[in-house]
């Protein structure tokens, strides 16, 4: 098993492309970690980490939803969640780069 920082900073800036394509953000850490968790050290475990923030996101932008029609609360927590979604891959990826573990807030455990 390798060391290799930058793969992990990239895994997590790879959430981002979800700003630029609209769907990037959940397929390429899903493939990065997939094809890369036995070859990088800690991959596994910061890979989990990307990928169930970006499913609760995306759970979370699902319940959203039709809260903008019942009671317009979901345009705050959509912007509130768009947030989150650019500021902790960032922080996370710069963590990463130092070798500490990743924090994302309101990430449910899908994948252990």
């Amino acid at each position: 098993m390798r060391q290799d920082n930058q793969l992990i900073v990239l895994t997590h800036l790879s959430q981002l492309l979800t700003f630029i394509t609209g769907f990037g953000g959940l397929l390429v850490p899903l493939v990065i970690w997939l094809t890369q968790k036995e070859n990088v050290y800690k991959m596994d475990e910061q890979g989990k980490h990307i990928l169930n923030f970006q499913i609760s996101m995306l759970v979370y932008s699902l319940i959203c939803i039709p809260l903008i029609l019942a009671l317009g609360l979901g345009i705050v927590g959509l912007l509130i969640l768009c947030f989150l979604s650019f500021i902790y891959p960032i922080i996370n990826a710069i963590k990463a780069s130092h070798g500490e573990t990743p924090k994302y807030p309101l990430s449910l455990n899908f994948i252990s």
